[in-house]
């Protein structure tokens, strides 16, 4: 579904990508692990589309995203790719469901209709008693639950989730863990996580290893 082929990035005299190959499928839970400085954020920017490799192709399928003009990209990254960040960057002056629904409105669908996908998310995520909250007025969990809500909403191919759960306390921690694999039972969801936590990790699928801006695959 997703193929990374020969992929660089410098930025100056740092070469922080060097030739990353990667496949990832659909239904797939993929996390990417090493140290800080690998290049861990710089490859999930890469695969979201929201920088642009120096050389090397990514594909969605049979659309080869790096040869799109910045507002196709920007289409295309609204359809098709979900983003879970570790600060959850929900709008504080919207409730949940606004918050959700956000995507959606973008892609130019009709409120009524938004809502009504929006809502159904919350209910998903056991949320909808606070569908109507504004950030400040949730929990962390809460909050980070609302923000896979919204990287749902347009039904992407693709979850990127960078630290998804980096600002949770363990239990809220392992409760987001255990949703994304519900979520990929439940709805084929792919996934693909950039974490340090070992847990969340060696729970995925596949466990990609950058080191010294390569890419390895380790065994869970």
């Amino acid at each position: 579904m997703i193929t990374a082929t020969k992929i660089n990035k410098s930025y100056g005299a740092l070469h922080v990508l060097r030739d990353v190959d990667l496949s990832i499928a659909q239904g797939e839970v993929v996390s990417i692990v090493g140290a800080s400085g690998a290049g861990k954020t710089t490859l999930m920017q890469i695969l979201g589309t929201l920088d642009r490799p120096d050389s090397g192709t990514l594909r969605y399928g049979d659309v080869d995203v790096t040869k799109l003009k910045e507002k196709e990209l920007a289409a295309f990254r609204n359809r098709q790719i979900g983003f879970v960040f570790q600060a959850h960057h929900l709008l504080p002056e919207f409730s949940a469901v606004e918050n959700v629904m956000i995507p959606a409105l973008i892609a130019g669908r009709p409120q009524a209709e938004a809502r009504q996908r929006a809502m159904e998310l919350l209910e998903r995520l056991k949320l909808a008693d606070r569908a109507t909250h504004k950030p400040a007025a949730m929990s962390g969990g809460e909050c980070q639950r609302v923000s896979v809500a919204r990287a749902l909403m347009n039904t992407p191919m693709v979850v990127l989730a960078d630290e998804p759960s980096g600002n949770l306390d363990s239990q809220h921690a392992k409760e987001l863990h255990n949703l994304f694999f519900e979520l990929r039972r439940e709805m084929g969801q792919t996934f693909v996580i950039v974490t340090h936590n070992e847990e969340l990790a060696a729970m995925a699928d596949r466990k990609i290893i950058i080191k010294d801006g390569q890419n390895t695959e380790a065994d869970n």
